[in-house]
């Protein structure tokens, strides 16, 4: 058995081959993600793999970011493990164990948290995550059906059939091919979005542009009246799922014309037409908590799944910081607009 922790000496054909055998197989973890990781300023890609004869057996890659301001530095360096570990199906305990062990060493020095957000069921492992430190904590998710376009009508909500029905009569269209200005529009939106609501950091414009430079942001952008009000950022995997990473609109802004559900349909609508059998939102929130965006994307016709996401926390007293200083942001937002 061997722990790989660069990626310049990971064999791509194993890669590929557990990518293709794989149960929990995901574009974040595949070799274009990591070069794309690789290729902007604001990230560090970090990624382990485990081998055993001469077999790929699991890997697990993500990213730490790193902020410019040296106080936000401090408190919110974090190693984000988008989409799960990359198990083959008889990895052994002692292997995945290994693999959580040289993940948990090599990033405690270097990160308040480690962060596994899971997009597929590992259930039967997490026995093993959890005697690495890696525990346990629930989060949603919707999965949706897009092998077709029937099958995504026959889905939707009445609500959202109305809300896409109206957007498309008054005047919203559906840009298939932006330019890099029309997502420099979206992005725009979305910062706003970010600054007001979300009260979370935002990537970088580079982020945006790098995705739709390299041809692996899949964008559908919603336009009235020459203007972008609205989109979707997603990325595919081919013949196993897009996944959603961004969507915003200017809602309620404009009569009948619902930019988000507009965004979020033409997204799942592209997954039909183009081989991606699932569409993944990319979480909605804790079970025992109101989340709005849950509530939002539970009326797409999607089945709901609790996947969770595994946490190690690795220097406890700077994250409870973190964790004190994200609530009192959003706290702030609250009070601003309740009164």
């Amino acid at each position: 058995m061997k722990i790989i922790d660069d990626f310049y000496k990971i064999d791509l054909l194993e890669w590929n081959k557990l990518i293709q055998a794989s149960d929990t197989v995901s574009f974040f973890q595949t070799a274009d993600c990591y070069h794309f990781y690789e290729s902007l300023s604001f990230f560090e890609p970090f990624v382990f793999s485990v081998e055993s004869d001469k077999r790929l057996k699991g890997l697990i890659q993500g990213c730490i970011r790193k902020e410019k301001d040296p106080i936000k530095r401090i408190f919110s360096r974090r190693a984000i493990v988008t989409g799960g570990a990359l198990l083959a199906p008889d990895i052994t305990n002692e292997e995945l164990s290994a693999l959580l062990n040289a993940l948990r060493q090599s990033l405690c020095k270097r990160a308040i948290y480690i962060e596994i957000r899971n997009f597929n069921d590992y259930s039967q492992w997490k026995a093993i995550f959890e005697k690495r430190q890696f525990h346990y904590i629930p989060h949603l998710n919707f999965h949706i059906d897009t092998t077709s376009e029937d099958v995504i009508m026959s889905n939707l909500g009445k609500s959202r059939k109305r809300d896409i029905r109206t957007s498309l009569r008054d005047g919203a269209s559906i840009i298939e091919k932006p330019t890099l200005q029309d997502v420099k529009s979206f992005y725009s939106i979305l910062e706003t979005l970010y600054h007001t609501k979300v009260k979370t950091p935002l990537f970088p414009f580079e982020f945006f542009e790098k995705l739709y430079v390299s041809g692996l942001g899949i964008y559908q952008l919603i336009q009235l009246n020459g203007e972008v009000i609205g989109g979707t950022l997603c990325v595919g995997l081919e013949n196993k799922a897009l996944y959603e990473w961004f969507a915003c609109g200017l809602d309620g802004k404009y009569k009948n014309i619902h930019p988000s559900t507009l965004a979020t349909f033409a997204g799942m609508k592209y997954g039909a037409t183009h081989g991606y059998p699932l569409f993944d939102m990319m979480g909605a929130g804790k079970p025992d908590d109101s989340y709005g965006v849950r509530d939002f994307k539970a009326k797409f016709g999607g089945v709901q799944k609790e996947h969770g996401r595994f946490l190690c926390v690795t220097k406890p007293l700077f994250y409870k910081i973190g964790k004190l200083g994200v609530k009192f942001l959003k706290s702030k937002y609250h009070q601003l607009n309740s009164k």
